[in-house]
């Protein structure tokens, strides 16, 4: 009987320390989905982190992706709304018309002076220079192929 014991126990560690380390892994994968907060540790640094789209009627995109989808909204005035789907976070602002894809992707960098120099030196083009809104500070640019995309931070990058 000896002989069974030992391995059993073993087995039994092994066990509990693996639902350990998942539901400790699960915990902190909720945690950088919380709704509300901005995922910010550094292995999401430079990744897409939200997907904006365009909208002609902010309360149609909302009603419709709600019922579809299931998204859950939170209403930033009459011109922005944005979205959590359980996964990913994104938003529709309001636009005159939607042109083209519509959707602008959003990367988060920790250090935005710095992301975009680096996008200026590698040949994109800086559409809208940094600008301050809710979340932190942004700014857009083109690839060289002409794909605008964002990047975002919690601050501007700027030395106090």
């Amino acid at each position: 009987m000896k002989i069974f014991r030992m391995p059993i126990l073993s087995v039994l560690t092994l066990c509990l320390f693996g639902f350990l380390s998942f539901t400790l892994y699960a915990q902190d994968s909720l945690h950088s989905t919380t709704k509300g907060s901005a995922v910010t540790v550094s292995n999401n640094n430079l990744r897409i982190d939200y997907i904006e789209f365009s909208a002609v009627d902010i309360a149609a995109v909302r009603n419709f992706y709600s019922a579809v989808f299931g998204w859950q909204f939170t209403d930033y005035g009459p011109d922005y709304t944005s979205f959590e789907d359980g996964r990913i976070s994104g938003g529709f602002a309001k636009a005159p018309s939607v042109s083209g894809s519509g959707v602008l992707v959003v990367i988060y960098s920790s250090e935005l002076e710095k992301t975009k120099d680096a996008v200026v030196r590698n040949g994109g083009k800086i559409t809208k220079p940094p600008f301050n809104f809710p979340g932190g500070w942004r700014f857009h640019f083109t690839d060289p192929s002409g794909n605008e995309l964002a990047v975002w931070s919690e601050n501007n990058g700027v030395k106090k």
